[in-house]
């Protein structure tokens, strides 16, 4: 009896381990809920479609499958006049939840009104979404949510396809094509929007769509935009733009000297902005030839400007690292602050050290995301699968060559009079600053010309500005207004 009872044991464990399924997500699928929004007071209905379209090989092969939600306001019947909103996040390697559940969607993560974790964990109505004037989709790029590569062991996929900037551009150009023709969507003004290093990539996608894909955009809008050509290069300018940043989370944190803290931020920042360009950079400039006064000088200056002592200024010879800065602001207090986000404190283990133990910022935002992007999509959108939904994927090695993307978006304004651009920041961003991208909005057209269509619009807060009820409030309104400014209706695109 033990014996066909051991018996019929392994029977059960090898027909099961025979069924068990492999965990890998549908190539090429949809799943369609329909739901009601009220935005701005007005009620309507959408429909929302989570799925997941192929990218192809040149032989027409899927070599990967990238998983999107599209949502689309279903009491409108004609698409030629609404516009379609194409949204990126960052990294690279970072998937698309931040913005699509945060910021623009329909829907937005439970937190408080700073954008704090709190719990139960979950999801509520954005009555400030752009759903209201446009339809959205958000990509994760491969191997970012469940997007995934897919190969067998007779087709081993060449990963440099998709992992650096220019093989990133061009296989989500393409992708981008399909969709849009797979949702019958080629006549709608067009918007792409990108967070971070999701800046750096719609920057280079507006000119590739353009011209390998012949799709035109009414606008590009660059959300605490990384630019490279500013942030990896060093000396002087790319250190010297980071001080009015350093002003930003010093008010914050009330570090400011006496006089500059009782004013406005937005009094003290011009000021500090006009210093950084005209008098800060060129002693920069001069390196260890700067005379022994200027250098007490700036140092003086920079020391009343960032709530650090003349003393460590000095010391790093006029030159303090972000994350000196993050690790030295409070040290005093037994704080570092946070990085993308500086009004966020973090606890190390010992107050000594150059730079903080973690990103304090990151750990509150994964606290609450996470829990909330894995609910929403299995409970509310249907979307079910094993796979792992990655918050931040594995990317690299990623080929960070021949970035042109700056000049990319330049280009592609000047062949399209109907394109324009809109820069959003949070003051306390310690990452991709503020007056980082400013500093690359006013580079991006040495010609000024096309200037008319350039905008910066800053708020208080950080990197992922719309964590702050206020400036979700805030930054959606200006996306709207942009949207309703850059519509041309029937005016022909020419000079």
């Amino acid at each position: 009896m033990k014996k066909l009872s051991l018996l019929i044991t392994l029977l059960f464990f090898f027909i099961t381990g025979i069924n068990a399924q492999n965990r890998k997500i549908p190539i090429d699928t949809t799943v369609i809920t329909n739901n009601t929004a009220t935005i701005n007071g007005v009620k309507f209905p959408y429909r929302a479609v989570t799925g997941t379209q192929p990218v192809w090989d040149e032989n027409g092969m899927p070599i990967a499958t990238l998983f999107y939600t599209y949502y689309q306001r279903t009491d409108i019947k004609a698409t030629d006049k609404r516009p379609l909103i194409m949204s990126f996040n960052g990294g690279p390697g970072s998937a698309s939840v931040w913005m699509h559940l945060a910021y623009t969607g329909p829907k937005i993560l439970k937190i408080d009104d700073e954008g704090f974790p709190i719990q139960p964990y979950g999801v509520k109505d954005n009555p400030n979404s752009v759903l209201d004037v446009a339809d959205i989709v958000f990509v994760n790029p491969v191997n970012t949510g469940y997007s995934r590569i897919i190969e067998t062991k007779k087709n081993k996929v060449d990963k440099s396809k998709f992992f650096g900037v220019n093989a990133d551009i061009s296989y989500l150009a393409e992708w981008l094509n399909t969709f849009v023709s797979r949702y019958n969507r080629w006549r709608s003004p067009k918007y792409l929007i990108g967070e971070s290093y999701g800046g750096t990539r719609v920057a280079g996608l507006s000119l590739e769509l353009q011209n390998r894909q012949w799709m035109y955009l009414n606008g590009v809008i660059m959300v605490s935009p990384a630019d490279y050509k500013v942030l990896r290069v060093g000396g002087p300018v790319s250190s010297g733009i980071n001080l009015p940043y350093f002003t930003a989370a010093a008010w914050y944190h009330k570090a400011l000297p006496a006089d500059l803290q009782q004013k406005d931020l937005l009094e003290v920042l011009p000021e500090v902005e006009d210093y950084a360009i005209n008098k800060l950079i060129p002693a920069l400039s001069k390196g260890g030839f700067i005379s022994d006064n200027e250098r007490q000088e700036v140092a003086k200056k920079m020391a009343r400007y960032s709530g650090l002592s003349e003393k460590v200024i000095l010391q790093h010879n006029l030159v303090v690292p972000n994350s000196f800065f993050w690790k030295e602001l409070l040290r005093d207090r037994g704080h570092t602050v946070g990085r993308l986000d500086s009004r966020y404190k973090g606890i190390d283990k010992m107050d000594a050290g150059d730079s903080p133990d973690y990103n304090s910022e990151i750990t509150s935002w994964l606290h609450s995301f996470t829990p909330a992007i894995n609910y929403y999509l299995r409970e509310e959108l249907n979307f079910k699968t094993d796979i792992k939904y990655n918050m931040f994927g594995p990317v690299r090695p990623w080929d960070n060559s021949n970035d042109n993307t700056r000049d990319n978006l330049r280009q592609a304004m000047a062949q399209n009079p109907y394109l324009n651009v809109m820069y959003q920041s949070g003051y306390f961003d310690g990452a991709t600053t503020y007056f980082n991208a400013k500093y690359s909005m006013w580079q991006l057209d040495p010609s000024g010309k096309m200037k008319d269509r350039l905008s910066f619009k800053g708020y208080r807060s950080g990197h992922m500005m719309y964590l702050r009820n206020e400036d979700l409030i805030k930054a959606n309104q200006d996306i709207r207004d942009f949207i309703i400014r850059t519509n041309p209706g029937n005016k022909p695109a020419k000079y």
